[in-house]
């Protein structure tokens, strides 16, 4: 029993450890797309959380601060139809519902695994009756518009990315290498998930794109592409919600086009968080 307790306890230690492959993989991109800003960037432990108890409601979710920016920005109302196309783990879908009471809440997740975790965040935070009211699909993201055209009025699209945390602190360096390799196949995907993500927005809505990475391929490069290849699809100024947050988060300095960067810091860990808001126009 204590030689299981020692070998936990060493397991858990290590994989607290900074990848070095993914660090220095980090120093090389992002000191040339941050400048100074990236020196000042501290990309903290994750904390844990509750275990899932069926029939049992938890009484808090950890959530990090910069992922209720997305939410925020959809500026969900009462009676709206809204779809979280890659909801999975499920915490900004139970910050949707403490925002407003949605007329229709469609949470997508096309990974099995993280399907299941998805429902479980659902059934530990959100009571039974409510759940129930909760469409819950295994779609591949990328065929949502075709499914569900022009439905609803709010599209979040929190994207599969490069987790800039869950990387560094890694364990295994040859699995972090192959992350690595595959990274700029990101961004394709993405691209792919957004122009479905359109076609399910109704003429008049808001759709909110974000990424819990610092990479600039993945953020505003994406961005680009999707606002020079829908011209109807119209970028959202976030000045006020910048100058709002900006005493709890730091964003990256101007040059940021297309959205706002949350990096973390000393003091203010908070992050790394990409956030852009779209509205679809009326005509093409």
């Amino acid at each position: 029993m204590v030689l299981t307790r020692l070998k936990a306890e060493s397991e858990r230690k290590l994989a607290k450890q900074i990848c070095k492959v993914v660090l220095d993989h980090f120093e090389k991109q992002y000191s040339k797309e941050l400048g100074d800003s990236w020196n000042t960037v501290r990309i903290p432990d994750r904390m844990p959380s509750e275990r899932h108890q069926m029939g049992s409601l938890k009484k808090y979710y950890l959530l990090n601060a910069a992922s209720v920016l997305p939410v925020l920005a959809l500026e969900l109302q009462d009676g709206e139809k809204v779809l979280d196309l890659c909801a999975a783990p499920g915490g900004k879908s139970v910050a949707l519902l403490q925002c407003a009471y949605p007329g229709y809440l469609h949470c997508n997740e096309y990974d099995s695994l993280r399907l299941r975790w998805l429902r479980q965040t659902l059934e530990s935070f959100i009571p039974q009756s409510l759940v129930n009211e909760i469409k819950v699909s295994e779609l591949d993201g990328r065929e949502m518009g075709d499914a569900e055209p022009e439905t609803f009025d709010k599209v979040l699209v929190d994207a599969p990315c490069s987790n800039d945390r869950s990387w560094l602190f890694s364990s295994d360096s040859q699995k972090a290498a192959c992350r690595i390799s595959h990274r700029r196949k990101l961004p394709v995907l993405q691209i792919e998930l957004l122009r479905s993500a359109i076609k399910s927005l109704r003429p008049g809505g808001l759709l909110v794109y974000s990424t819990c990475t610092l990479s600039k391929a993945e953020n505003q490069d994406v961005i680009g592409e999707i606002l020079n290849s829908h011209s109807n699809m119209v970028p959202v100024d976030m000045t006020d919600m910048a100058r709002t947050c900006s005493r709890d988060f730091t964003f990256a300095p101007t040059g940021q086009e297309g959205g706002l960067l949350v990096i973390p810091e000393k003091g203010k860990a908070w992050g790394p968080m990409y956030v852009a808001k779209l509205k679809k126009s009326w005509t093409a």
